[in-house]
């Protein structure tokens, strides 16, 4: 299959510049816990606030590891409602060494631990394959992890980066890694990303802007692409 690319006449959202892949390994845990049932603003929840406590004593014990990067837990803020999407209102983020850690982690009590409090967690196992750069997990902002299907993987690597040159250039992104996963997963990738500010700050500057319809979504329909997206901030 043959990557389409339309509505961009002036190349105004060419691939940005791409800095080499991370050498990390990554565990991606996405938690259903107490998502909405009808819109996709997510509210507070005492079930919820009760597991991402959990969640956040076993990530602290993971980061002691010398094996592990970082662990971070976040909580959603936005779940839009897009058909056979991912609900997940919790998620973890574990950054490992190298690939070659992630069984041994998995295999660690704290991670035991942070499975169990997450209930049945979707667990992916990945690796950067692409990246505009490091994602700042120190710090409050709009996170997003935007999970992708499509028909062609090789297709929706190259679209992401066109869609990503729209994003640099309408929204500001200056941080991105794209997670391929490396055992059996529903998903072909995995994006995360952060933005400064909240929720309704980046809303305008996504949704408010015709080209989202006409650029990103047109491009993402005429590649046989689906992105599900869930919207985080750090827990």
């Amino acid at each position: 299959m043959e990557l389409t690319i339309r509505n961009d006449p002036n190349r105004k959202y060419a691939p940005p510049r791409l800095l080499e892949p991370t050498p990390r390994g990554y565990i991606y845990v996405g938690a259903v816990v107490d998502p909405p049932d009808r819109i996709p603003i997510v509210r507070g929840s005492a079930r919820r606030d009760a597991v991402l406590a959990r969640l956040k004593e076993s990530a602290r014990r993971l980061e002691a590891r010398a094996d592990v990067v970082k662990a971070t837990v976040f909580r959603a803020v936005l779940i839009p409602p897009v058909p056979g999407g991912p609900r997940f209102d919790a998620a973890v983020l574990i950054e490992t060494a190298v690939p070659e850690a992630i069984p041994d982690v998995r295999r660690a009590e704290p991670y035991r631990r942070l499975i169990d409090a997450a209930g049945e967690p979707r667990v992916m196992t990945a690796r950067n394959i692409k990246r505009i750069g490091d994602v700042a997990e120190d710090r409050q902002g709009v996170f997003l992890f935007n999970h992708f299907t499509a028909e062609d993987a090789g297709v929706a690597a190259r679209l992401w980066e066109h869609l990503a040159g729209w994003y640099v250039a309408e929204t500001g992104l200056d941080n991105s890694v794209l997670l391929e996963p490396t055992d059996a997963a529903p998903y072909v990738f995995v994006n995360h990303a952060r933005w400064d500010g909240g929720l309704v700050r980046f809303a305008i500057r996504q949704f408010a802007k015709p080209s989202f319809a006409r650029y990103v979504r047109g491009n993402l329909r005429a590649n046989k692409v689906v992105a599900m997206p869930v919207l985080f901030a750090l827990a």
